[in-house]
């Protein structure tokens, strides 16, 4: 037994030496203090503001109504942003998990910065850990004098920034993953996107199908107190408290945007953006709105502390608020992990008649292998229930992307959109992906819209293009998954493997999903 002795005593001594380090690493690298922190809250749509007038004049004609329209074209989505950043008089109130730093992220950061030259209150609450190579710019914008810049849960060790999480994990593992854009209180966007060239079609790399959903009316409000409460929240922290500027910061942010501008990329794109529909309908005030109910859905920002009650959580609010399906259930989720109570739900549904099809990544598709390992476990068990499973193919359709060269077709693409439509009638559309991460860990939000009209498109999205750009997954004869693909010629071929996967990569999903880590996928 000496020798059992011998290892309790070296657990014993790791874990005094791991304590010691956390402790040591906390004092020398503390949160700061939000004593002091500016107090301010969410501008009302105004007459005194054109996007105001316009948007006032609208809910005036359509009393009790939020008007809303989808963007699931990346380059409308930025144009949307764009033109709305351009028209802000008053205020922009700007939250995002990613705000990369290539072209988009660039311009539209530089479009933040123009609009705070002219006098529009900037708010920005960013997510820390995806902001990565931004500090210089966050730094010099939140150095205007109508500018804050808000960090969610910061990294208090700036470089190298990943290593925060060896003394400070349970708190950074929590992630502000909302997305949303509001300006002068009149208009907002929200959905799955975050800022960068992925998201909006264009760049010399593969691209995300998204769906953003652009709001007027009565929710923008909801949108505003949202907002609100995470600015305030004791996760949001003012970006000078951890960021230090840099000499001639501000000069350097409009420097590298013209640069990208007039790359042979960024000429390229701005033709694209300036010939989208959306662009010029936004520019003219003449958008095709659709009228309805629009109810928002967000996690309470004490879920970034851990604080949160099960009645703050997004999806309680959501599913206690949502109609049973009756006909038909269409769920595309990025990343998906229904666990066993979700499963046991989709299957329950497709058994009692309804229509259920959901759609994720394939294992070529993904981004995040860990997160197929725990979605491969549920896999078969839908099957068997008798949910039509889908998976999108790399090779997806034909997307185009706005690279150097103009618009050319690619042929790699993810899916990363978050949505479902319910019997036809109603649609939601948000940041929420159907994981254990976006339900009990990462903070949430997005719109549940009554709309015939959103719905049966996103129906029929599934039913007619969806086949073609993902597999099928079902049982052969034997009972084994198989993957049927659908050829442009409506030619079947059938694969007995993960498709376009190699050995060494199935071992490591399968390995992954022994691990008991399904908890933070």
């Amino acid at each position: 037994m000496a020798w059992l002795r011998w290892l309790l005593w070296m657990l014993s001594v790791a874990v005094a030496c791991y304590a010691a380090f956390v402790l040591v690493m906390r004092m020398l690298f503390p949160l700061p203090s939000l004593d002091g922190r500016t107090e301010s809250a969410a501008m009302p749509a105004t007459a005194q503001t054109l996007l105001g007038m316009g948007a006032l004049a609208e809910m005036a004609a359509h009393p009790g109504k939020s008007g809303v329209l989808p963007l699931g074209n990346g380059v409308d989505a930025f144009a949307a942003r764009m033109v709305l950043a351009r028209a802000a008089q008053a205020s922009i109130d700007a939250r995002y998990y990613i705000w990369s730093d290539d072209l988009t992220g660039l311009l539209l950061l530089n479009e933040l910065q123009s609009a705070a030259a002219r006098g529009v209150r900037v708010r920005l609450l960013v997510d820390d850990n995806g902001t990565r190579a931004l500090d210089p710019e966050l730094a010099a914008l939140d150095a205007m004098p109508t500018v804050e810049v808000r960090i969610f849960n910061p990294f208090t060790l700036r470089s190298p920034r990943l290593a925060s999480y060896l003394f400070d994990f349970s708190r950074l593992n929590r992630r502000m993953h909302n997305k949303s854009m509001t300006v002068d209180g009149a208009l907002t966007v929200i959905g799955g996107r975050n800022i960068g060239d992925v998201y909006f079609d264009t760049g010399n790399e593969g691209l995300y199908f998204d769906l953003d959903v652009l709001a007027l009316g009565p929710v923008v409000d909801k949108v505003g107190a949202d907002f609100d409460a995470y600015w305030s929240s004791g996760s949001s922290y003012p970006a000078l408290s951890l960021i230090k500027p840099t000499a001639g910061g501000a000069a350097r942010l409009a420097e590298r945007a013209a640069t990208a501008r007039q790359s042979p990329q960024g000429r390229a794109y701005a033709k694209a953006v300036e010939k989208a529909q959306l662009a010029t309908d936004l520019a003219a005030g003449a958008l095709q709105l659709e009228w309805t109910n629009v109810t928002l859905f967000s996690d309470d920002p004490a879920k970034g502390l851990g604080k949160e009650t099960r009645d703050g959580l997004m999806l309680t609010q959501l599913f206690s608020a949502m109609p049973k399906a009756e006909k038909s259930l269409d769920l595309v989720s990025a990343y998906f992990i229904p666990e066993h109570q979700g499963t046991k739900f989709l299957v329950g549904l497709a058994q009692s008649g309804v229509a259920v099809t959901t759609l994720t990544n394939a294992l070529e598709a993904t981004d995040v292998i860990a997160v197929q390992s725990g979605y491969a476990k549920y896999r078969g068990r839908l099957v068997d229930g008798g949910v039509t499973v889908r998976e999108l193919r790399s090779e997806s359709g034909d997307r185009k992307t706005v690279n150097d060269f103009g618009e050319i077709g690619v042929s790699s693409s993810a899916l990363h959109a978050k949505s479902f439509a319910i019997d036809g009638k109603r649609i939601f559309i948000g940041s929420f992906n159907f994981d254990p991460r976006s339900a009990r860990l990462n903070c949430e939000m997005g719109f549940l819209i009554e709309s015939p009209t959103l719905a049966a498109g996103f129906e029929d999205w599934m039913r007619t293009e969806v086949p073609s750009m993902s597999y099928l997954v079902r049982r052969d004869g034997e009972g084994q998954l198989v993957w049927d693909r659908t050829d442009p010629d409506g030619s079947v071929s059938t694969l007995t493997v993960e498709p376009n996967s190699s050995l060494p990569l199935r071992t490591i999903v399968t390995v992954l999903g022994w691990l008991p880590v399904e908890w933070m996928l």
